[in-house]
């Protein structure tokens, strides 16, 4: 008889038709974790939306309240006494030209692109650079603003961007498993908050359709929508 590999026994101890409590499904796969680095704890939230119409985008920003474990990289555009703020409330790189002639030679190696409402002239420029990879600024986003030094606080400190897939799906990381448990369920909490919040005119019929929990290396399980008021 083959000798049964810890994949076999994960997926023996896994009814993956089953709908999950967040504490049930947060114990499973802690239980099933590597113990070789720190996972991410992730979910997936697949939406009644075709985001290929205008009225059907789910797109915001929320902050996570236990913050997301991981060190989000920040550029800035101002100039001045705007300048002066974002470095000290801990930006990656604060510039105007300088900056835009760095991320068109490729340097585009952050989480976050902020600017002052009076360097989008300059920042136009860089739509076709930025524009595919989510880093546009958007002042829906609050990443245009006059209060730079609030924006890299936000960002660094736990604020996430969500915004839904071509397949009507939103994935966002949720914290590390060595969070506790309590952290990660404010977390979880506060996005599905925000989705929910989010839902856009356009969309018909049932809204949150599925709730998955994952990890880095772990296996899916479904949610039970019962857990996200509004649902």
């Amino acid at each position: 008889m083959a000798k049964q590999t810890k994949k076999d026994k994960v997926v023996a101890s896994i009814d993956r038709d089953a709908n999950y409590s967040f504490a049930d499904a947060l114990k499973l796969l802690r239980d099933h974790a590597s113990k070789k680095f720190d996972e991410t704890l992730e979910v997936a939230m697949n939406l009644g939306v075709d985001p290929r119409h205008a009225d059907q985008m789910v797109r915001g920003m929320v902050s996570l309240p236990s913050g997301t474990g991981k060190d989000v990289k920040v550029a800035v555009f101002a100039r001045g006494d705007n300048a002066d703020k974002a470095l000290a409330a801990g930006a990656d790189k604060v510039g105007a030209e300088d900056l835009m002639e760095d991320m068109q030679a490729g340097n585009l190696d952050y989480d976050r692109v902020i600017a002052t409402p009076d360097m989008m002239g300059v920042v136009g420029r860089l739509g076709k650079v930025l524009g595919p990879k989510g880093l546009m600024p958007n002042p829906k986003l609050g990443t245009v603003t006059p209060n730079v030094e609030q924006a890299v606080k936000d960002a660094k400190g736990g604020q996430v961007e969500f915004r839904v897939e071509k397949q009507g799906i939103i994935h966002s990381g949720l914290g590390k498993l060595s969070f506790t448990d309590e952290a990660l369920q404010a977390n979880f909490k506060a996005l599905t908050d925000a989705v929910i919040r989010s839902k856009p005119s356009g969309s018909k019929g049932k809204y949150v359709r599925k709730i998955s929990l994952t990890t880095t290396m772990g296996p899916g399980l479904k949610v039970d929508l019962a857990e996200v008021e509004g649902a």
